[in-house]
This record gives C-alpha cells, sequence and structure tokens, in this order.
C-alpha cells in the first residue's frame, strides 16, 4: 500500500487492515500508559486512538508495548542455528536481534557469515549483523579463518548489516595498531560495538576517541558510570555463563538510563526455556528496583536509537508493528501474544510459525584433527610453585594465580585434594597439532573429563580433566560427531550433544538440545562440577584471550593484562 493510502487509514477516513483493540500502551517516548486502539497496515502502525479494521483483536485492556531487542547477541551460543533460535526466543517476546556472528566466522571464514545471513532470510525475527572486527581475536591463536578490513568489505553493503562488530582488540586499538584501524575506518559510517573489560581513564578515552560506541563488557558500577559519561551506549548483559545484571542494575539513574540497553551475549537454550530471553532482563531489572517503563525503553527504544533502526523499538506511528501483548501486571513481564510487523507469531509460549532446516556443506565437518593418540597431556616441571587460572563465579573473567602442586618424574600430578586440573586447547582447524596446556582451579570434576569445540573465539577443542586417558576419549568422541560438548569417565563416553554446524550449532529441535544439556548439566553435578559455574560456557571462555586476566590458547597460556604468553611455572 501507498504512504498516501496509509495516511487516508491513519486519518480515520478508511478501515485499516487490522486493528488491536482496548490496548493499554507503553508509550517509550513520554514514560506513560496510553489506553488507545493501534491501528496497522502492511505491517506498519499508522494509528494510536480510536480506529475500525477489517480485522480487529481486542487486547482485553492489557499492556502493550514494542518487541524486545537483543542489543548484542551471538546466536551460535544458543547452539541452534537462527530458524531453530527464532522459535526459542519470539515466544519471549524477542522480535529483534543485533547478532555478532565472529563464532562461525572464527571457524568459517566470510561462509560462515553468509551462512547466518541466508539462515536468517525466511524467519519473523529481525536479524541484524555486525560484522566480526576480530577474526581471529587476536594473534596469539589459531583459528579457522583471519579476516582482514579487504574480506569485510566484501560484505560490508549486504542487507542488514549495521557496523563493527565488538572490537575486542582494545590494546590494538589503544596502541592504534595499523590491521586494527582499517577495520575501524572501513566502518565509521556504522555502529561499532566495543569489548573493553576494566578499560578505563585514558585508556578508555583513546578508545571511544578511535571510534568504539558500545561495550558490553561492565562488571562495576563505576566502569558504567564512566562509560556512559563519555558518551558509549552500554549493555547490561544476563546470559548463561555471565550475569552482570544485579551488581550493574544500581547504578543505573533516570539520568543515564537513555544510554543503557539489554543483551543476553551467550545463552543456552535450556536457560532460555527456563528463565526467558530479553524478558529476563526487564523483570530481573524490575526485580532490583527500575520502574517498569525505564526497563522496558532499556529493551527496546534505546537499542533501536543506539542502532539506528528508525521504525523498531516503539508503538506509535510509522513504527513497524512489533508489539507484545503483555498477560499480567506490568512488573510481571508475562508473555501472552507477540506480533510480528502485524502477524501473530506467537502465543502463551508457543511459536506459531514453521522454519525450513538449512543445510550447508560449507559449514559442515570442521573437525580436522589427526593423530590423536600423540597428543601428550604431560606438563613438565622443575618446579612445584605454579601460575593456574583461577575460575570466578557467575563470569567469565579469571584470577591468575600462585599455587602448590603435585610433581612426579618432573611432571604434573593430580592430587583429589586440590581442585586443581588439567587444561588443553587442541588446535582442530588446519591440523596443526599445537596443544596449550595449563591448570585450572575452581571447576570441580572428579574422575573424568569435559571437552567442547566451543572455545572462544578461535574454537578449537577445550578439554579439562583429572586424567589423560578421559581427556583422550573425549577429543575422540568430538572428532566422531564432527563437534558438540561431551563428558566421559573411566574411558567412555558418558553423554555427547552433536553440533554438526560448524562444530558449534545444530539443526535438531530446542527440545532436542535443552534435553540433552539438562541431562548433561545433572552429569556434571554427579561429577562434582560446581555448581556456581556454567559447566560448559564458562569452560568455553578460558580460551578467549581478551578477557583478563589468565586464559589459555593452542599456543600456550596467556597473560590478559600482559598481552603476552607465561610460563606455567613462577
Amino acid at each position: 500500500m501507498s504512504i498516501v493510502e496509509k495516511v487516508k487509514v491513519a486519518r480515520g477516513d478508511k478501515k485499516a487492515e487490522f486493528v488491536l483493540k482496548n490496548c493499554r500502551i507503553v508509550n517509550v517516548f513520554n514514560s506513560k500508559i496510553e489506553r488507545a486502539d493501534i491501528a496497522i497496515e502492511d505491517g506498519v502502525i499508522v494509528g494510536i486512538g480510536e480506529y475500525e479494521g477489517i480485522k480487529e483483536v481486542d487486547a482485553l485492556d492489557r499492556y502493550v508495548c514494542p518487541g524486545f531487542i537483543d542489543g548484542h547477541v551471538h546466536i551460535e551460543s544458543s547452539m541452534l542455528t537462527p530458524p531453530r533460535f527464532a522459535k526459542l526466543v519470539m515466544p519471549k517476546g524477542t522480535t529483534t536481534v543485533i547478532e555478532d556472528p565472529h563464532e562461525i566466522a572464527n571457524v568459517c571464514g566470510l561462509d560462515g557469515i553468509d551462512f547466518m545471513l541466508k539462515a536468517s532470510e525466511k524467519i519473523p525475527l529481525d536479524v541484524y549483523v555486525m560484522l566480526p572486527s576480530c577474526v581471529p581475536s587476536t594473534e596469539f591463536e589459531n583459528s579457522g579463518a583471519v579476516l582482514l578490513a579487504k574480506d569485510l568489505k566484501k560484505m560490508k553493503d549486504r542487507k542488514n548489516i549495521l557496523g563493527l562488530g565488538e572490537v575486542m582488540n582494545y590494546p590494538g586499538v589503544i596502541s592504534c595498531n595499523k590491521s586494527v584501524y582499517e577495520k575501524l575506518d572501513l566502518m565509521r559510517d556504522g555502529i561499532i560495538d566495543g569489548h573493553a573489560p576494566g578499560v578505563m581513564g585514558k585508556r578508555l578515552n583513546a578508545y571511544v576517541t578511535a571510534g568504539v560506541m558500545t561495550d558490553h563488557e561492565c562488571t562495576r558500577v563505576e566502569e558504567l558510570e564512566e562509560k556512559v559519561s563519555k558518551g558509549m551506549y552500554v549493555h547490561i548483559r544476563e546470559g548463561s555463563a555471565t550475569r552482570n545484571l544485579k551488581d550493574l542494575i544500581v547504578g543505573v539513574t533516570p539520568e543515564n538510563s537513555n544510554r543503557i540497553l539489554f543483551c543476553t551475549d551467550d545463552k543456552q537454550p535450556y536457560d532460555i526455556e527456563k528463565e526467558g530471553h530479553i524478558n529476563y532482563n526487564v523483570r530481573l531489572a524490575i526485580e532490583n528496583g527500575i520502574n517498569p517503563i525505564m526497563a522496558i525503553k532499556m529493551a527496546t527504544i534505546n537499542t533501536a536509537q543506539c542502532y539506528g533502526l528508525k521504525n523498531k523499538g516503539a508503538v506509535a506511528p510509522g513504527y513497524d508493528a512489533d508489539l507484545i501483548i503483555l498477560n499480567d501486571d506490568l512488573s510481571e513481564i508475562s508473555i501472552g501474544e507477540v506480533f510480528k510487523k502485524g502477524q501473530l507469531v506467537a502465543k502463551d509460549g508457543e511459536a506459531l510459525f514453521d522454519i525450513e532446516t538449512i543445510e550447508d556443506s560449507r559449514v559442515m565437518n570442521t573437525v580436522n584433527l589427526d593423530n590423536i593418540d600423540n597428543i601428550t597431556f604431560d606438563i613438565p616441571l622443575k618446579s612445584s610453585i605454579v601460575k593456574v587460572i583461577q575460575l570466578i563465579e557467575h563470569n567469565i573473567i579469571t584470577k591468575s594465580v600462585i599455587r602448590k602442586v603435585d610433581v612426579e618424574n618432573n611432571n604434573f600430578k593430580y592430587n583429589s585434594k586440590l581442585d586443581i586440573l588439567k587444561l588443553a586447547v587442541v588446535e582442530r582447524h588446519k591440523g596443526t597439532g599445537n596443544v596449550g596446556l595449563g591448570l585450572v582451579e575452581g571447576y570441580g570434576l572428579k574422575c573424568g573429563a569435559v571437552a567442547l569445540t566451543i572455545a572462544h573465539d578461535s574454537h578449537n577443542i577445550i578439554v579439562v580433566g583429572d586424567n589423560d586417558e578421559d581427556m583422550r576419549v573425549a577429543i575422540k568422541e568430538l572428532k566422531r560427531v564432527n563437534g558438540g560438548i561431551t563428558i566421559c569417565a573411566n574411558g567412555s563416553v558418558l553423554q555427547t550433544l552433536p553440533l554438526e554446524v560448524g562444530g558449534l550449532m545444530t539443526n535438531s529441535s530446542v527440545e532436542v538440545v535443552g534435553n540433552k544439556v539438562k541431562e548433561m548439566t545433572k552429569i556434571a553435578c554427579e561429577k562434582g562440577i560446581n555448581t556456581n559455574i556454567d559447566p560448559f560456557l564458562t569452560l568455553a571462555f578460558l580460551a578467549l584471550p581478551v578477557i583478563p586476566e589468565l586464559k589459555l590458547t593452542d599456543c600456550g597460556l596467556f597473560n590478559v593484562d600482559e598481552f603476552s604468553f607465561v610460563d606455567i611455572e613462577e
């Protein structure tokens, strides 16, 4: 329909295609509740007031708010392909996501990004993409691909590309690394996402001056406040392994709330089913003292304005009819019906649309690993005093601690009285044979091994265990299933979740994935793994050499604060 015809409907000269009657509308512009009808034509809101429609649905005086927007998410971390992901999150009220596909890009390069774009074309969920800035995240690891500015340029003008994904190499930004700045310069007309844990003061000034606009790595209120004061948008993240909302929400005020967004970043399907998606962030914020309308604004219009989505994030004329009808009191955020561009796509927790299975040979068979029996997990030591990666509960930041361990025949020896396990990162993309070895404290596993092909961000194999045999069995199992997550003990595989798409995702249903993750989590608890950490995502982040303090890549033990490799012996 032409704009002239829409204006006629807006004037009330003719019936609208669809009218949602008797609504209590959450107005994100004036923070008021307005009782009115919503007139919709061609998926766009054309009027707020009293209207008649060819089709009418009575909202029964319930609250209606804009569809929620996830400001920063890696769909791959749900372990579901985009169509499966859409069926999971849309019943939770999420109608738009800002996706950074750097997980699949680190495995498959531009082919991986292309896969995510094409897999998102025929689903009702709007998927906007930030081109990955760090493939690999640093030069201190081996990934499946290397993407330079000249490579990103080939994708720059594709539909739904908004800008440059999280610039994790913040030391490179601050030190004016040439390769990093070529990417920044390429994408200056778009949005540039940040990733700068703990960066403050003059270093933050330099980071923002370079063009970075957002950050989702705040863990302290002072950090949030300073980043907002310097013009950044700050995402408050509530994922599976990283839960920052309760710590940060106390720093949100009416004065700074317009610069605050919500994101999940990395959240497992089991947690999304159990807790929710962005609706969970909103509800948790309200429970922790935030005004409900302010919380809804952080999940809608703030994110839309940050990313330049002019027709998203509000219930107002000219905006897409992405709408949520809430069942109960505004503070409950209980999702009833979800409309996408005026079409009912979910009701009472159930998706009402069909999807197609996406198969693409370019993102399959990505575990390239030979001679597994020749891999050694021996950690040679001359001294019993060593550096250990200490886990921090509910976070992906670690500490570098000094511990005394047992040594036998000049090698580390596991002591069941100490919660210190072997950790290995095995390169799986190009058959280099690289194996990085380290020690981790706080994981809790006893009598077994856990291994994943999800190892942020280069996604090599990461494996932890208290004995070499189970670690090797676990790696062989991941090779057999072409990637995934596995738990092994006593030389046998206890359970495996195959992730055949890039070693990161599966075309299996959310029910299959959720049930398998739930079962494996139960096994993890039985094997003694710390219940205050996510047994899989926490492990996956131990390979990310841009999150302080101590991490492990396939090239060795890495001190993020010093941005250099370190010896395991003190």
